[in-house]
């Protein structure tokens, strides 16, 4: 910060000690070439720590304690004229601000946020929460939650809870295999909360109260950040989207009833995602299961639609109106 780097800074050092030494006895004694030396003195005068002794020719180092306080004023006075400066910019950067949002007061700009990591993501949900007046609606994809992330998530969902806030929340109905995530469900809605499963979701999201909500930037890598929505119509919207997922979920707790052809939920789901070209593997993870119960799910529908192949799964699964 001062301006001494290593070299110069050990230039000094053995100058104040052996002022009279020349630049050849210097050089050696330290190491350098003359031309490095060269350039460390340069920079101590600069620095005004080398002044032109009484012997015509040489310098001598300047005491260090007049010095380096010198330099320290100097930096000082720096620090002062750059927070001087910061302040002006922070004053623009607010007017800048306050002028954006005046131009959308009219609501002819959706508003939006990007924010960047799991920590920022974390901190804006509780503070949603803490602000939430009545209404919490939850889209869970992803299959079980780990054991870690419920048990953090526990205080949270309690404090918003116990205000009278009603809490809406869809898992994937895999999750019912999983005793983590089902004695959470369990203790959630012992609470006062309210759970359903559907056999896949079509994005992760929160609602708070109907004004604001939070969506993946990606929905397939929840990790590379989230985008808060306020617009009145984008949260609407996905207001509706939860409500029609949620009409046709389970409620958790009742087992998911087979349809007039025999086929649960996640078996039609599964029937519908091939249909669409997606990969076994892609429809493992859309579901929120295992690949190797994906593909069991699928031998199973096929022996039931006696198909040795999946085109022709497909071509009787069309022709008896299960997809």
């Amino acid at each position: 910060m001062l301006g001494l780097d290593e070299r110069t800074e050990a230039v000094y050092r053995v100058m104040l000690t052996n002022h009279r030494w020349g630049v050849a006895q210097l050089a050696h004694q330290l190491e350098m070439s003359e031309e490095e030396l060269r350039a460390a003195l340069d920079r101590l005068s600069s620095l005004k720590l080398l002044i032109d002794s009484s012997t015509q020719g040489e310098v001598a180092p300047v005491n260090p304690v007049i010095g380096l306080q010198s330099l320290l004023r100097r930096e000082e006075d720096a620090l002062h004229r750059r927070q001087h400066e910061f302040e002006r910019c922070r004053m623009a950067a607010n007017a800048v601000l306050d002028e954006y949002s005046s131009l959308f007061t009219d609501g002819s700009r959706q508003p939006a946020e990007q924010l960047i990591g799991i920590d920022a993501i974390q901190a804006r949900i509780e503070d949603l929460a803490a602000q939430a007046t009545f209404e919490c609606l939850t889209l869970n994809p992803g299959g079980a939650q780990s054991a870690t992330s419920l048990e953090a998530s526990r205080p949270l969902d309690q404090a918003v809870i116990s205000r009278g806030v009603m809490m809406r929340t869809v898992y994937l109905d895999s999750v019912r295999n999983d005793s983590v995530t089902a004695e959470y469900a369990g203790w959630l809605t012992d609470l006062g909360g309210q759970v359903r499963t559907a056999p896949a979701l079509p994005v992760r999201m929160l609602v708070i109260d109907r004004r604001v909500a939070l969506v993946p930037v990606d929905p397939q890598n929840t990790r590379k950040g989230a985008v808060q929505l306020t617009g009145a119509g984008v949260v609407a919207a996905l207001v509706s989207l939860f409500e029609y997922v949620w009409e046709s979920a389970t409620l958790f707790g009742v087992c998911p009833e087979r349809d007039e052809r025999g086929l649960i939920p996640q078996e039609q789901e599964l029937l519908r995602l091939l249909a669409d070209g997606l990969t076994d593997a892609a429809a493992s993870t859309r579901l929120g299961l295992s690949l190797r119960t994906v593909r069991r799910m699928m031998a199973d529908l096929m022996e039931r639609l006696d198909a040795r192949s999946r085109f022709a799964a497909g071509l009787q699964a069309g022709r008896r109106g299960w997809l």
